[in-house]
């Protein structure tokens, strides 16, 4: 008599992919931290510390580059999750890119503004916030984070 067993296999990211999202992701914001000292420097002198009751440029590029390296990891929960194949680094450029402008659309240009007007910010942007500055650096993070991303992976 022949039995059939069901199996279900269970897909996870690995703990490198992780940590390859944790440096792409720092990198990244470390990159785009640079040109927002240079073009936007009021976003990390005043709106992203005052998102936790904090004051100055130190303290927002530091939580700037934290916030990047956990939307690094979650492009690599991402890319795992929906098995997508990033072993060129066109397409993996093409995936970071597209994550960051989703990236703008949803944190800088809804959540943000409404993060700041909960916690009484002094920084009182417009819901939404459309500011092509602020789109050209989130694609520059999504570039940075995808295009080395092949590379990484396995580095960490």
């Amino acid at each position: 008599m022949a039995s059939e067993t069901a199996t279900t296999r269970l897909e996870s990211t690995t703990a490198t992919s992780w940590r390859t999202g944790v440096a792409a992701g720092s990198l990244a914001a470390v990159v785009m931290g640079a040109m927002m000292v240079v073009q936007m420097r009021p976003v990390l002198e005043v709106d992203i510390p005052s998102m936790y009751g904090l004051t100055g440029g130190a303290a927002g590029f530091t939580i700037h580059v934290a916030h990047g390296a956990i939307l690094g990891v979650a492009f690599a929960g991402l890319v795992s999750a929906l098995d997508f194949d990033l072993d060129g680094s066109l397409r993996s450029l093409g995936a970071g890119v597209g994550y960051g402008v989703v990236l703008w659309v949803v944190l800088a240009v809804l959540v943000m503004p409404v993060w700041l007007g909960a916690v009484g910010s002094p920084a009182n942007p417009p819901l939404p916030n459309v500011n092509v500055t602020s789109l050209v650096g989130h694609v520059v993070y999504g570039a940075v984070l995808g295009a080395p991303y092949p590379a990484l992976d396995g580095v960490f």
